[in-house]
């Protein structure tokens, strides 16, 4: 090390030392302390508290059952309450359709019919799902010919579950109508297939997902909208 630079340093280590006895007389600690560190177990939980905080609310429980009423009202505009049937897909379509055919019986005095489809053995996609495919209840004790039948799911997304819930329902009769209500229509579909009642329409880009809360099997209503990286 040649003289200007050892000039140099010893300069900067004076002016250093200068500063500490400055803050020191002040009262100041001067001690040189590393940043603190997390409480033990939070670092694993930041990043999913973090991500949390990127979803989307799209519904909450007031602007969903406000959702649900308008919907109702839309269906009997449209088809009336004489020889209508709801049909619900599992899962969540089948709650969302309950509490519709609900508003319509208390507005309309009437007591709907109202069934459930599951339909996973009818899926084009079955030989992926695995050789044990959860298979739900499909409740559909009404004589469907001649009758309205309102199909009603959460999130309408390829069309590909509505096509499957048609080619089920033809198993039952043949209805005079077959209509669909959706609370959600997220677009992205790959079936010439589209929704007659819709809750809410939304863009949602394909990596990421709609999910649906309702309060018999979530614990709350809600809709939001989940990031693909969250799922990561």
């Amino acid at each position: 090390m040649n003289r200007s630079v050892r000039g140099r340093a010893r300069l900067l280590w004076r002016t250093d030392k200068a500063k500490d006895r400055a803050l020191g007389a002040s009262g100041l600690d001067v001690t040189a302390a590393e940043p603190p560190l997390p409480p033990a177990g939070l670092t694993r939980h930041i990043g999913p508290q973090l991500m949390a905080a990127k979803r989307r609310t799209i519904l909450d429980a007031r602007s969903l059952a406000r959702t649900l009423r308008r919907m109702a009202d839309q269906i009997v505009e449209l088809y009336g309450a004489d020889d209508l049937v709801l049909v619900g897909i599992q899962r969540r379509g089948v709650q969302i359709s309950n509490r519709i055919a609900a508003v319509i019986d208390e507005r309309e005095g009437t007591a709907l019919p109202r069934g459930a489809l599951d339909i996973t053995l009818y899926r084009d996609d079955l030989q992926t799902v695995g050789p044990r495919p959860v298979v739900g209840a499909t409740h559909l004790p009404w004589a469907l010919d001649e009758k309205c039948v309102v199909i009603v799911d959460d999130v309408l997304y390829t069309g590909r579950t509505v096509r499957a819930a048609l080619d089920e329902l033809a198993d039952f009769g043949r209805p005079a109508r077959i209509a669909l209500a959706v609370l959600v229509d997220r677009g992205g579909r790959e079936l010439p297939i589209h929704a007659d009642v819709v809750g809410k329409v939304i863009e949602v880009p394909a990596g990421d997902r709609v999910d649906v809360l309702v309060e018999e099997l979530d614990g709350e209503d809600a809709v939001v909208i989940v990031p693909r990286r969250e799922e990561e």
